[in-house]
């Protein structure tokens, strides 16, 4: 029987199933659309609705991905498990993060890919109980199958963060090729609830990135939603430790490298504990510069 066929019952499984090869568990996607999708990062104005668009839950087979660590590769697969502790102390703290967190990362990321500069130039913490008290700067996991960035925001977003640190010509330093790289990492304990999954880049067609309108109070960014494809292969790492961070290629610069774009998303793991504490996790957008 192959990966592709194989359906679990939740109801089967142990409480605690790091060592299965496979979950099968529900990832939502974008319902095909005629107009182009938007959503709003705020309340809009009166008669506005907050997002126009519909997922639907789809079952799929999600592989472990800790027996091919060795095997994944950012321009392959579009994603890589690293062991890599942090000297954060405070996650919460913006200051540190900021002072302490985003050179660590920089560093982190550059020894990594190889490249001749590294920027972090965005961060998110997700926590779903504190986003939900109303924590600021703490939102919930995304559970929907997206990517960050398309090929026109990819080149903007890098654009404009090389603008906004005094960078005199950016089109020039982009000549070359780049990308923009999540560094993802759990924060304070294990992940057991809302675990990330990654799909192997090589198995998502052109044709499954839909644009879709992010409009913040002073811009209108854009990313890509994800339609359905069975063809599409999942992987997540689970009771990844606060050790571990993961890395997604969210752009490429070069249109013929494999993995251009790699979608993700949180999802409800089958195998986790009922009394799972909700994840904590942090994520950092780097300019990668090769």
């Amino acid at each position: 029987m192959s990966l592709e066929s194989l359906t679990l019952n939740p109801a089967t499984l142990p409480s605690s199933a790091s060592h299965l090869p496979v979950v099968a568990a529900e990832l939502n996607y974008l319902v095909p659309m005629a107009e182009k999708p938007f959503s709003y990062t705020y309340e809009p104005p009166d008669g506005t609705p907050p997002y126009n668009a519909t997922h639907e839950a789809k079952r799929v087979v999600i592989r472990n991905g800790r027996s091919q660590v060795a095997d994944l590769s950012l321009d392959r697969e579009g994603f890589a498990l690293i062991t890599q502790g942090s000297a954060v102390r405070n996650f919460y703290d913006p200051d540190e993060i900021r002072q302490a967190y985003y050179p660590e990362a920089e560093r982190l990321v550059k020894a990594a890919t190889g490249a001749a500069q590294v920027l972090v130039f965005d961060h998110n913490l997700r926590n779903a109980q504190q986003a939900a008290g109303g924590v600021a700067g703490v939102r919930e996991p995304v559970k929907r199958v997206h990517n960050d960035f398309t090929a026109k925001s990819g080149y903007r977003r890098s654009r404009d963060e090389l603008a906004a640190i005094g960078v005199a010509d950016p089109d020039a330093l982009l000549q070359g090729r780049f990308s923009i790289i999540n560094l993802w990492r759990p924060i304070a304990q294990p992940v057991q609830e809302s675990p990330l999954a990654v799909c192997d880049a090589r198995s998502i067609a052109p044709e499954d990135w839909v644009a879709s309108d992010l409009i913040y109070r002073d811009r209108v960014g854009e990313t890509y939603w994800t339609t359905y494809n069975p063809a599409h292969r999942w992987f997540y790492f689970p009771q990844l430790q606060p050790d571990e961070a993961l890395l997604i290629k969210c752009f490429d610069s070069d249109p013929a490298n494999p993995a251009r774009f790699t979608a993700h998303t949180a999802f409800d793991d089958p195998t986790s504990p009922p009394n799972a504490p909700p994840r904590s996790s942090i994520e950092l957008r780097t300019l990668v510069i090769y």
